[in-house]
């Protein structure tokens, strides 16, 4: 009787101890989560704050005080374009560097995006599991590269391949190969590693039974790999989209080598130099003095940056719900319009009503 009551007290007491253990453990995992997710806060406060005073605080810069201009910070063609006397505001601009980044980055989503895809299929579905294991390891390396690293790769590869076909091919005297083609390959080469991995996890998750199925029905490999393993997959796949999508929108340092640097303008042609948001952001950074407007105007530009991604994400996460909702759940967008189109319905509909109550009268 006595062992029993031991032997059960002992019981009790290695409960409460694992009990008191998983609440020490927890608690640790709790405090890890709230610092990580205050750095975030911490960050985003801090850039927006940096990047809100060009246009409420007076700067004097070269004689001259005033602040930012709103207007021209959106619309404007140069990123430095002196003090305007007329409206005693200083004009930055960043709406071409905003044009810039999202034609350099549909440019290089293009490239990327088919290209992981396949790869991807190919690595999951079609090729030897010796060979498949072998391309993985490449691929893993890839997305362990430094990015000035694929900068230089692009200075003494791509550049000159690029000046070589702008040349022959296009008959374009004046291209140097330092362009936006170039920084578009870059980015592509940079973001590939990140689709290609997800897409082969996703993949390799699709039920085997709904392969066989399908080749059981007549269909061929090729057939089963695009309408089976795609479709299945495509969750998967449009995550490592938007991942791969934003590392390419947040790249500063080899884009700046390989795209070039003009002080301003949109650009038009794919083998024009280009700059970007993140580009102009890291240029002359060093030579700008801390709190003067040259300097906070950057936190500014990085606000648009930020817009730019968030919005990216919830364009590309919805367009991910729609096609995999098996309902087709409609796109935001649609969902808007008809949002609106309720809207003024019901003020329409009011509005007839008041009309109508006060001709009653």
């Amino acid at each position: 009787m006595i062992n029993e009551l031991s032997l059960v007290t002992t019981s009790i007491k290695k409960a409460e101890h694992k009990h008191r253990l998983d609440k020490i453990i927890k608690g640790i995992f709790l405090f890890i989560t709230l610092v990580c997710a205050s750095i975030i806060v911490v960050v985003t406060v801090f850039i927006i704050y940096k990047g809100v005073l060009p246009f409420i605080k007076k700067y004097t810069e070269s004689g001259d005080t005033g602040t930012a201009s709103l207007s021209y910070f959106f619309s404007g063609l140069r990123f430095q374009n002196g003090f305007d006397d007329q409206t005693g505001k200083f004009l930055y601009g960043v709406g071409y560097l905003i044009v810039n980044t999202l034609f350099i980055n549909v440019v290089a989503a293009l490239i990327s995006v088919p290209t992981s895809i396949l790869t991807a299929l190919f690595i999951a579905r079609i090729a030897p599991k010796p060979l498949a294991k072998i391309m993985q390891a490449g691929i893993d390396l890839l997305a362990a590269i430094p990015s000035v690293i694929y900068g230089v790769f692009g200075i003494g590869v791509i550049v000159p391949v690029v000046k070589t076909i702008a040349r022959n091919v296009f008959n374009i005297s004046s291209a140097s190969g330092i362009s936006l083609i170039s920084g578009a390959l870059i980015l592509a080469l940079m973001s590939i590693p990140t689709m290609i991995s997800l897409s082969v996890t996703s993949l390799k998750t699709v039920n085997e039974e709904m392969i066989k199925g399908s080749l059981a029905l007549g269909a061929s490999k090729t057939q089963t790999n695009f309408k089976i393993c795609l479709k299945s997959a495509k969750s998967g796949i449009f995550a490592g989209i938007i991942l791969g999508f934003g590392r390419a929108l947040g790249e500063a340092t080899a884009i700046s080598m390989v795209s070039g640097s003009p002080t301003y303008g949109i650009t038009s042609s794919i083998f024009d130099p280009t700059v970007t948001l993140t580009s102009q952001m890291l240029l002359s950074l060093g030579e700008a003095v801390p709190d003067s407007l040259n300097y906070d105007v950057r936190f500014s530009a990085g606000i648009c940056l930020m817009a730019i991604i968030i919005i990216t994400n919830v364009i590309l996460n919805d367009v991910k719900d729609h096609i995999s909702s098996v309902e087709k759940k409609p796109l935001l967008i649609t969902r808007f319009g008809l949002f609106l189109k309720g809207l003024l319905s019901k003020i329409s509909s009011f509005s007839l009503k008041a009309i109508a109550n006060v001709e009653h009268r």
